[in-house]
């Protein structure tokens, strides 16, 4: 876990608290069914009880945590029928964010695109996880922004998190095939083709669709995969 200090950080600290629990669950350091206990938090945090409290209600709001009067807090679980109704909103929005990023890309949003993919390379190779899911994260937020439409990014924000709670249950396995379309997607927008942009954008999807359910079956249950 962390050795993280937050107490004297300059957003606000609702925030940052709810930044770094989202992290703790996203990376699987809090468990799916975990649970969530204040003081315990707060403590490793550097924080008091409040904006510990505050955080765990914004991370219910967004599905990551469960509260149940009187029992307390958990981590959600994620079961692969919410996964599969994620991924299904995925290919919608993103799909459409790919065409409009061909439509609109400049040379020098392009190369930013290629930037975050140079990065998500070392951190495949060097098996850095965590890294590699926050990198599948940036690219998919940074075409988003080479789309600039700012109805779409409101939609996008929310889902790409808990997207990368999903990848990260197969990050192992997916990183060097994701980087691969990754990279495809981005050569389709930075051509300005948004026919074939939007289809590659579609096709990954789909392909971390099957990688995610593949996890699944293996565990043979409905749930998802356990973090490695």
């Amino acid at each position: 876990m962390t050795d993280l200090t937050l107490g004297g950080a300059h957003r606000s600290l609702r925030d940052v608290v709810t930044a770094e629990i989202r992290r703790r669950i996203v990376s699987g350091e809090l468990a799916q069914g975990e649970r969530l206990v204040e003081d315990r938090l707060a403590a490793s945090l550097g924080v008091s009880r409040n904006p510990v409290r505050e955080s765990i209600r914004v991370l219910a709001t967004e599905g990551f945590v469960q509260v149940v009067p009187r029992i307390g807090a958990t981590v959600a679980r994620l079961s692969a029928g919410e996964a599969e109704e994620l991924f299904d909103v995925r290919m919608a929005i993103e799909g459409l964010a790919a065409r409009l990023a061909a439509r609109k890309r400049t040379p020098e949003s392009a190369e930013r695109l290629r930037q975050v993919l140079e990065t998500a390379r070392q951190a495949v190779e060097d098996g850095r996880l965590e890294e590699v899911a926050d990198l599948n994260t940036a690219f998919h937020r940074e075409v988003g922004e080479v789309a600039g439409n700012s109805y779409l990014n409101l939609m996008m924000t929310p889902m790409l998190q808990r997207a990368q709670w999903v990848f990260s249950q197969t990050a192992a396995a997916r990183g060097p095939h994701s980087w691969s379309e990754h990279l495809d997607l981005c050569e389709a927008i930075a051509a300005g083709d948004e026919d074939e942009a939007q289809a590659r954008a579609v096709a990954h999807v789909a392909a971390a669709r099957r990688s995610f359910l593949s996890a699944v079956e293996r565990m043979g249950g409905t749930d998802a995969p356990a973090v490695p």
